[in-house]
């Protein structure tokens, strides 16, 4: 599957409606979930000051709960919709002035991309179809920590993503969502001198965060 393929189908399902929606959810609720899992896994880190990359941020909320303390934010989505909503919620959190917005794949701009004490990629590992190209390049982005939310290798798991890109395929939607093995993620972030620093599991997610 091309990338360009996955970046429209991503353009087309997370939309300005999605993103409205969701971002109206997040105001009034806060970070909710296996994203304030993430959070909570990094805030017991030294994170002042720190730089930090998000990819695929969706409306940014990991952005957004760590900008009071983090220096310079980088975001690096594919979804135009939830770039808008990022940029708008940071201007009303008045950090948006510290932060780079990149639209795009993050495969295709990470030469361009600096490195940042934090990485982290909330369900965004799922959605993107060279998971080790992914992976790898955006470890090595990472000074300090690395943060990732993927989904565990269960067979309801598969199941349920078989339905969910079988009804993408009925609405002639190129997004695909993908399972793939946190075993061969972990092998991966290991080779990039990153090792398990904490590991929370749901029954669909895991939250890994890695230390350099």
């Amino acid at each position: 599957m091309a990338c360009c393929r996955q970046c429209a189908g991503i353009e087309r399902e997370f939309n300005a409606r999605v993103a409205a929606k969701e971002l109206a959810v997040y105001r009034r609720r806060g970070a909710q979930g296996t994203t304030k899992m993430l959070i909570d896994l990094l805030r017991r880190e030294d994170v002042h000051g720190a730089a930090l990359l998000d990819i695929g941020g969706g409306i940014g909320a990991i952005q957004h709960e760590l900008a009071h303390a983090a220096g310079r934010v980088i975001s690096v989505e594919a979804s135009s919709a939830y770039l808008a909503a990022q940029q708008d919620e940071a201007a009303r959190r008045g950090y948006a002035e510290r932060t780079t917005y990149l639209g795009g794949d993050f495969v295709a701009l990470a030469g361009t991309v600096p490195d940042s004490d934090i990485v982290t990629l909330d369900r965004v590992i799922c959605c993107y179809h060279d998971m080790p190209s992914l992976v790898t390049l955006s470890a090595g982005r990472a000074r300090r920590l690395y943060g990732a939310v993927f989904p565990r290798r269960t067979w309801w798991n598969a199941l349920g993503l078989a339905v969910m890109n079988a009804l993408s395929w009925l609405r002639r939607s190129p997004y695909r969502g993908f399972l793939h093995s946190p075993e061969r993620i972990d092998e991966l972030l290991r080779s990039a001198a990153l090792h398990p620093r904490a590991v929370r599991e749901t029954f669909v997610w895991r939250v890994a965060v890695y230390a350099r």
